[in-house]
């Protein structure tokens, strides 16, 4: 790492975050509404985004700074078992193609806000609902807390802040200024502010990928270069562990371990709240199914952008965190001005997911916790209100845990984020396509997921921790390492579908379903569609 600060790149990077700055304040003027007082025009954008905003909004909350950081740098550490990421992306589109439009179209004509809406009109239960609710909130903390790490990590490559000698104030003030930004213009634009700077977001992220995957490797000595040298390094016995650091291709051991893992990551990825958001912001059915055949576009982005790992080996790049090595290996292998691009690009990438995953945990507290069990008269200015209040407590919240805590526990807290949110995978779903499963067996198979993941998790150690130190573990009854989060899912399925066929036998009281067959395939144009439901009826329990 170069000694002081690296004053080009840091211009650079302070010339884009004050340009989307402004946009940011400057988007609450974009696509005003006349009647701003409600969660459908601050949470949702007004529901009013065509296909491209949609796009970028999607591509911006999806692949966020800590892709940008994390997937190269899982390469650097371990190799191709890096490459999940990939394969998963890929997964997932055909996966929402199925299911999204469906969403879209009965929560445009109900007037929901969160997957936690759906549900409970769905199967008219609060509890759970709630269940849905805690989960992505949950499950969504730590994400945040990721993007507020990308940050952290460009500014300690440019020198900014000092080290763990200087005065903790003095070094986290640049993270304080960044943060204070993004809470300030999400309160006072809502999801417009991200919508409007993931176009810049993404810009950035193209070009940088585009140049780095070829003045990187004419640097190197070419592509040859790269894998040998990074051959040579995987090979290489790990003192920690006694194997080999990793491998170009993933060993036949490892492989149930890599096919899980993607698998149960694309089935996670649109359970989080924020992509959800994302989708519901859009102005039609058609919108959701264009992108699903144009969001692919990213995944060949992310697999380009996976191949930094190898060069930031042959480049000789040595950091002790490796979520270091990426932001490093611009800063050695890229003129200053360029340098300043790139972590410009990492800086904005994580203030859009961060804004928009913010405004998807305070809508679901407010539409499902402060409404439903608080104050269910609440009007929509005040459902508003609330959420641009809890919006800020929740990035506050993931600011302390930045800033408290060791930036390895954040990292594995998100993997147990992704354990549990896909738990909510059978009754979000399982709800769209049928109304078969019970509500007490969606809710138990639920429990049962969520216990079974959290405790696998916690036994799973690594070599620097006892505990949490890994998201793979032996799966029962098939002794192969693989994805918890699967094997959670599975034991959750099976749990709902023996629940469900012993309450039916039973007569359990089934709650009731506000939603109509028409709901699933209804378009904005069509008759009876409901944007915002009247404030007497809005959010109430069912």
């Amino acid at each position: 790492m170069k000694n002081g600060v690296n004053g080009v790149a840091l211009g650079v990077f302070i010339f884009f975050f004050l340009a989307v700055t402004v946009m940011g304040f400057l988007a609450a003027r974009w696509r005003r509404a006349e009647n701003e007082h409600s969660l459908d025009e601050w949470g949702l954008g007004g529901r009013s985004f065509g296909t491209w905003i949609t796009w970028f909004l999607l591509g911006g909350d999806l692949y966020t700074a800590y892709t940008f950081v994390a997937v190269p740098a899982a390469i650097y550490a371990a190799g191709a078992s890096g490459f999940f990421a990939v394969p998963y992306t890929i997964l997932v589109y055909p996966l929402i193609f199925t299911f999204l439009p469906r969403l879209w179209s009965v929560s445009h004509r109900h007037g929901y806000v969160t997957t936690s809406d759906f549900v409970r009109g769905r199967f008219g239960s609060r509890g759970l609902s709630l269940a849905v609710a805690l989960t992505g909130i949950l499950a969504t903390m730590p994400y945040i807390a990721l993007q507020l790490v990308g940050i952290q990590a460009v500014l300690d490559v440019m020198g900014v802040g000092g080290d763990s000698s200087t005065n903790w104030f003095v070094r986290d003030l640049p993270l304080l200024i960044a943060f204070g930004v993004l809470a300030a213009y999400t309160y006072s634009s809502g999801l417009r502010a991200p919508a409007l700077i993931a176009f810049v977001k993404d810009a950035l992220i193209y070009i940088v990928i585009a140049v780095a995957i070829i003045y990187i490797p004419i640097k190197l000595g070419g592509f040859d270069d790269v894998f040998a040298k990074a051959a040579h390094a995987f090979s290489q016995v790990n003192p920690a562990t006694g194997k080999p650091r990793g491998a170009l291709v993933p060993p036949e051991a490892g492989q149930w371990t890599y096919a899980t893992l993607a698998l149960g990551s694309a089935l996670a990825l649109f359970m989080y709240p924020h992509s959800i958001t994302a989708t519901l912001s859009s102005k039609s059915r058609e919108v959701i199914r264009r992108n699903t055949t144009i969001l692919p576009l990213y995944s060949l982005m992310l697999g380009l952008l996976a191949l930094l790992g190898f060069m930031a080996i042959a480049a000789g790049v040595k950091v002790k965190n490796g979520q270091l090595a990426i932001p490093q290996l611009f800063e050695d292998m890229f003129p200053s001005w360029f340098a300043g691009v790139a972590f410009a690009a990492i800086g904005i990438g994580a203030l859009v997911p961060a804004a928009i995953m913010s405004i998807a945990a305070a809508n679901l507290f407010t539409r499902n916790i402060y409404k439903d069990f608080i104050k269910p008269d609440a009007t929509p200015k005040q459902e508003a209100q609330v959420s641009k209040v809890v919006s800020l407590l929740v990035k506050v919240g993931a600011l302390v845990f930045v800033l408290t805590m060791d930036k390895t526990v954040a990292i594995n807290f998100q993997l147990l984020g992704g354990i549990w949110i896909l738990q909510t995978f059978p009754a979000l779903v399982g709800g769209l396509f049928t109304r078969w499963f019970h509500r007490w067996a969606l809710l138990a198979g639920w429990a049962v997921g969520m216990a079974y993941g959290t405790v696998a998790a916690y036994g799973v150690a690594s070599p620097t921790q006892k505990h949490f130190g890994g998201s793979a573990k032996e799966i029962p009854g098939i002794g192969e390492i693989g994805y918890i989060g699967l094997t959670a899912f599975v034991l959750n399925v099976v749990v709902t579908v023996v629940l469900t066929f012993a309450l039916k036998a039973l007569k359990a009281p089934e709650g009731t379903d506000e939603t109509k067959p028409e709901d699933y395939t209804a378009d904005a144009g069509d008759p009876g569609v409901q944007v915002e439901l009247p404030p007497a009826t809005a959010g109430a329990s069912h």
